[in-house]
């Protein structure tokens, strides 16, 4: 169970971007990897992803210096530890690193030694990798979260919203989950292709239609859960991501729709939100307000929280301090979790227990830049977090974690629960 090698290589993402790829090699001969992923709409607080900056190689995005550093220093100080002490194998390489948010050695550089020894330590074990990340308690199956219409920074602001998604509330079992997400998929590209708006697909797979507004999106989303046989609000419901991060003006604390040549004040921005989510069928809404913006995100908690999940990303980054400031401020009622915004296996797996002791809920995230590598499939059963979210329903790199998720469902056989939409009632309890 000792790591007897590490080594590293510079392999591409989904949208074409130089990643890293590590490899451990325990003394028993048994190897794995871990791959990292990369956001394109980033919060400020996240771990920082190490690049070359040289624009005569590979546009700057190399990470050469992040593969030395694998190599080189955290080698140095993880062969020869035990690969099952994934706790001290993490703490080690931040204390090596020595900065607040990874930047010396790369988050990516850190997280793809933290990721591949996770699984090596599964496969040492002769167990699957959720088992092992959650010590044989993990068997719920999530619910997915998956994107129709891609906008913002992964569609070139076709939309302001950078998500319009569907949760299929009435599901009872993650196979109906896929494949009412399958129906409603397909019809928004026929209607699409029937009005002659169909012209791509954005970064995660979702459609990149040509719009005249964001609530035209809506009516969009609506007309296709009703092509599919569905009832909108019952059988399937809306979930948006706004990232309103990247519609914020911090020099005049205002938000701004580009498409529409609108703007609009902190509480007129909060009270569009809120209607949003009144007048559709919308379950959850992420980054509603920008991360800075505590006072509106706490004004939309109040006034939806007890409908709608709220999501923080940009706002918590799954960074523990930020959320410990979010559940005092009783900000949001959900964490999106995403291992390369904080950087090991370890401090994610800490951020999901703070949101779950809180009584929120996670919802674990891939990254508009995805791979081929299926860890986060296993790290929602094995947290039992309930849902995952990782893009549409379209494309390898996203399919391979609905895929895997069908996978370990098999593996688990009559263990395996699915809770669907019921985990949001602990949020919004239904009223007596």
């Amino acid at each position: 169970m000792k790591i007897k090698k590490i080594s590293a290589i510079q392999i591409f993402d989904s949208r074409g971007y130089p990643t890293i790829e590590t490899e451990i090699e325990l003394e028993n001969g048994v190897r794995a990897s871990g791959i990292v992923p990369s956001g394109a709409s980033t919060g400020q607080y996240e771990a920082l992803e190490l690049r070359d900056g040289d624009p005569v190689q590979w546009r700057g995005k190399s990470v050469f210096k992040a593969i030395g550093h694998v190599e080189g220093e955290i080698s140095e100080l993880v062969c020869g530890r035990d690969v099952d002490d994934q706790r001290g194998i993490d703490e080690a390489m931040i204390a090596l690193d020595g900065t607040e948010n990874k930047a010396r050695l790369g988050a990516n550089a850190i997280l793809s030694v933290s990721m591949a020894a996770a699984s090596a330590a599964a496969k040492a074990k002769g167990e699957a990798l959720y088992t092992t990340l959650g010590l044989g308690k993990g068997i719920l199956l999530p619910l997915p979260e998956i994107q129709i219409i891609g906008g913002g920074a992964h569609a070139n602001w076709r939309t302001d919203i950078q998500d319009f998604m569907i949760i299929a509330k009435a599901a009872k079992t993650y196979r109906e989950a896929l494949e009412i997400t399958f129906n409603i998929y397909h019809a928004a590209g026929d209607i699409l292709h029937e009005q002659g708006r169909r012209f791509g697909l954005a970064d995660e797979g979702g459609y990149w239609p040509e719009l005249t507004s964001n609530e035209e999106a809506f009516e969009l989303i609506i007309s296709a859960i009703e092509r599919a046989g569905y009832t909108p609000g019952v059988d399937a419901s809306i979930s948006l991501d706004i990232a309103a991060s990247d519609l914020y003006d911090h020099s005049n604390h205002s938000y701004c729709f580009p498409s529409e040549n609108r703007s609009f004040t902190s509480a007129e921005f909060s009270d569009l939100i809120i209607d949003w989510c009144q007048r559709y069928p919308v379950i959850s809404i992420e980054d509603p307000a920008a991360d800075t913006d505590w006072e509106a995100w706490i004004k939309i908690k109040t006034s939806i929280g007890r409908k709608v999940q709220i999501i923080g990303d940009d706002l918590f980054t799954t960074n523990l301090g930020r959320i410990r400031k979010g559940i005092e401020k009783n900000a949001a009622n959900a964490v999106l979790i995403k291992l390369n915004q904080i950087g090991t296996v370890s401090e994610t797996l800490d951020a999901i227990r703070l949101t779950q002791d809180a009584g929120w809920l996670p919802v674990i995230s891939a990254r508009s830049g995805e791979t081929e590598d299926t860890f986060i499939a296993h790290l929602a059963v094995a947290t039992n977090a309930g849902q995952l979210k990782v893009g549409s329903f379209a494309r390898s790199e996203r399919m391979a974690k609905w895929n895997e998720v069908l996978r370990i469902e098999r593996h688990l056989g009559e263990r395996s629960q699915f809770k669907g939409a019921e985990i949001y009632q602990t949020i919004h309890p239904k009223k007596t």
